[in-house]
């Protein structure tokens, strides 16, 4: 056994009778920062769909946290959720809560509510820029807080592993740079991180902030990539 978070092991994963990943071996080690690049429809988002177990492989062996995928049960497999944070694509918040209130939902829903909560929710909500917005509505935040927010909930658990799906595809440059940084922070207190994004000047970006490795898609497969950014 490697000691990789997360460990893929010549996974294959098929979708509507074509095969979209094919003999993908893959170790992330504990506090590495990994980027995941590739042409649009490549299979990033499917990838980091795998490493959280919302897919399963279609063949090849799939390890969180030294357990095997295939064969935890439902609680089992809850657990190993809350060790992985993740921002999706389309940040869906509910509507009628509040920023507060939507940030915290994975707190109540794990039953960790109450104790200390607010406060931790105050300082995590201050850390991503958000202070001042606690009270406000989804409908109310740009593009950019709504990114932070869903950053800021996907961290409220404290997971080991951080994997977010093109985190600055819907911002400009300024606020991507803050997202690249609250990441990298992230990054330095210990957790694993994982990006998927086709925004090489991010990637470039980052570089100069953190020992990141570039992991790219091509054909079904997924190399390490070069020097070559």
């Amino acid at each position: 056994m490697g000691t990789g978070v997360i460990e893929l092991d010549n996974i294959s994963y098929n979708y509507g009778g074509g095969e979209l990943l094919s003999d993908v071996s893959l170790q992330l080690q504990p506090g590495s920062f990994h980027f995941l690049t590739g042409p649009s429809g490549a299979g990033k988002t499917t990838l980091l769909k795998l490493c959280y177990g919302a897919l399963l492989p279609t063949s090849g062996r799939l390890m969180a946290f030294g357990e095997d995928i295939a064969t935890t049960d439902r609680d089992q497999m809850a657990l190993l959720r809350r060790r992985i944070g993740v921002v999706h694509q389309d940040c869906r918040f509910l509507d009628h809560m509040t920023l507060a209130e939507n940030v915290a939902l994975p707190l109540m829903v794990s039953g960790r509510g109450e104790n200390g909560t607010q406060e931790n929710l105050t300082e995590l909500l201050g850390w991503v820029g958000l202070g001042g917005r606690l009270e406000a509505h989804p409908p109310e935040l740009s593009g950019g807080e709504r990114q932070r927010a869903a950053l800021a909930r996907a961290v409220i658990l404290s997971p080991d592993v951080v994997l977010a799906d093109e985190p600055t595809g819907n911002v400009d440059w300024e606020m991507s740079q803050r997202l690249l940084h609250l990441l990298v922070e992230l990054n330095r207190m210990g957790k694993t991180v994982l990006i998927a994004t086709h925004d090489l000047s991010l990637i470039r970006a980052a570089k100069s902030q953190v020992q990141a490795r570039v992991l790219r898609i091509a054909q079904r497969r997924v190399q390490l990539a070069g020097a070559d950014l």
